[in-house]
């Protein structure tokens, strides 16, 4: 079935449920035909329900706790600490966005799941009282912002624990590289143009309306050169993966 009629029988917005399928949560039943969407089989559901059937839960609200997002000021309540010091722990990298929206300013909105900062909470005690330590002294001077990094970094892993064809999992690294880091990793054209059809779309919550997606392409793209270069060293170890099972198999990319 479709991810509309999956997202029903599951009881699931389609927001919830394009969450679980980001997640892992929900597995679709092989690549989409050429051109399609995804679907879903009654077993994969079926699978779904009963590992998120927990005694004193009623279905699905357990299922709608993993995957529920918050952001700014709710974001703070669920940790119960103040604007200013979520906004310090998520600059530095402590809590991580799971997505993104753009707000009617063209200002990114960072999405974090509302168990995981639960569990920080229990788990981190000490980071939501007293001074902040040294090291996140020096990013904050610094005007440093790891949301853009730490969420691509989550995303690329997502991505990539989706499949096992090496072309696939090298589009998914060639997609977060700047064009011209493309082009020096990739020179051959044939394989950019395999990446390039194999490249996953946009995130779900990536706007549409050509301002707001302006301000969320750069999201995309790895940035620090340190990223970078650890992108185009996980794209040429995959490429290598890749290239063999061309020659052996013909099945897909260039010889």
């Amino acid at each position: 079935m479709g991810g509309v009629r999956a997202a029903g029988e599951l009881g699931l917005s389609r927001g919830e449920f394009a969450r679980a399928v980001q997640l892992g949560i929900v597995r679709a039943a092989g690549p989409p035909v050429s051109g399609g969407a995804a679907r879903y089989t009654r077993a994969e559901l079926d699978r779904v329900r009963s590992a998120e059937d927990r005694p004193g839960t009623e279905w699905p609200d357990a299922l709608r706790e993993r995957v529920a997002t918050v952001a700014g000021a709710e974001a703070a309540g669920v940790l119960g600490v103040g604007p200013s010091r979520f906004t310090r722990l998520a600059r530095c990298g402590h809590v991580v966005p799971v997505g993104y929206r753009i707000n009617r300013y063209r200002a990114v909105v960072w999405l974090y799941l509302a168990a995981e900062l639960r569990e920080f909470a229990a788990g981190e005690p000490a980071m939501l009282r007293g001074i902040a330590p040294p090291a996140d002294r020096e990013l904050m001077a610094a005007k440093a912002d790891l949301r853009p990094r730490k969420w691509r970094g989550r995303h690329v892993g997502l991505l990539l624990r989706r499949t096992t064809d090496p072309w696939e999992r090298a589009a998914v690294l060639a997609s977060v590289l700047p064009e011209e880091e493309l082009r020096q990793a990739v020179p051959d054209p044939a394989e950019r143009i395999v990446l390039a059809a194999l490249a996953p779309p946009p995130p779900y919550g990536h706007p549409q309306v050509p301002a707001a997606a302006a301000v969320a392409l750069p999201l995309l793209k790895a940035e620090p050169p340190e990223e970078i270069h650890w992108y185009r060293t996980s794209l040429d170890f995959a490429l290598t993966g890749a290239r063999g099972q061309s020659k052996s198999t013909g099945e897909r990319g260039p010889t």
